[in-house]
């Protein structure tokens, strides 16, 4: 269910944020993502921005708008009652579309090769975030599972068939 209210308060917030750091940009809601994705997709707008802006809110690897997106989640769900808390998807240039196609694939790798050597297949360098999405779409196999081992930073999610 969309709920009109939370999506202006992430849109309000991340507009808000763009400006405060000198980079202000227009903030567009993706709808067609809202019922597919569970979270409200939020995308700065970057066609008011130079390359180099771009590539500053984006940081190596999207480090930066991972942690934009990390504000972004906390500070608006800080203080809500469960049932009113949300996830916000943050987006810049494509990045998140592209990220989560490497993710999907770099998923499709690791089930083959676990399929196929019935050992476990490790992914490492992903962020928190990444490792959530690949373990959401791995769910969908029935033979394998995955688990989170080690500490951050060096945080691996790992594939094996299922017991």
């Amino acid at each position: 269910m969309v709920d009109e209210q939370l999506i202006q308060r992430g849109k309000q917030w991340l507009e808000r944020l763009t400006a405060l750091v000198g980079l202000p940009a227009q903030v567009a809601v993706d709808v067609e993502k809202l019922d597919t994705e569970g979270s409200y997709w939020l995308t700065i707008d970057n066609g008011g921005l130079t390359t180099e802006q771009t590539q500053a809110l984006l940081g190596v690897n999207g480090s930066v708008l991972d942690a934009i997106q990390y504000l972004a989640n906390t500070t608006l769900n800080l203080g809500q009652p469960e049932e009113s808390q949300t996830a916000y998807t943050i987006e810049l240039a494509g990045y998140r579309v592209r990220r989560q196609a490497e993710l999907q694939e770099m998923a499709d790798q690791a089930a083959q090769q676990v399929r196929q050597t019935g050992g476990e297949y490790e992914l490492v360098s992903l962020s928190a975030a990444e490792r959530r999405q690949v373990h959401t779409y791995l769910k969908l196999f029935d033979d394998l599972e995955t688990e989170s081992r080690g500490r951050e930073p060096d945080r691996r999610l790992i594939v094996r068939l299922a017991l």
